[in-house]
């Protein structure tokens, strides 16, 4: 997922790319996506962390087997 960040040169919400060392700015223009970039990024975290909850679970559910 790509991090936001305000560009140095000109202020404006931007995505940020990390590449040989060298940091590349891409406008977000629409303040809407730069909403939805947010609510996706919660929603991944959200899911990411259910996900390794059923995988505790999972592994508990498999080594005691009964």
């Amino acid at each position: 997922m790509s991090e936001v960040a305000k560009c140095p040169t000109c202020g404006s919400h931007s995505k940020i790319k990390v590449k040989d060392g060298e940091t590349t700015y891409k406008v977000v223009q629409d303040e809407e996506a730069l909403k939805k970039i947010g609510q996706m990024k919660k929603a991944l975290e959200k899911f990411k962390f259910k996900a390794e909850q059923l995988e505790k679970e999972l592994e508990e559910l498999k080594s005691n087997p009964s």
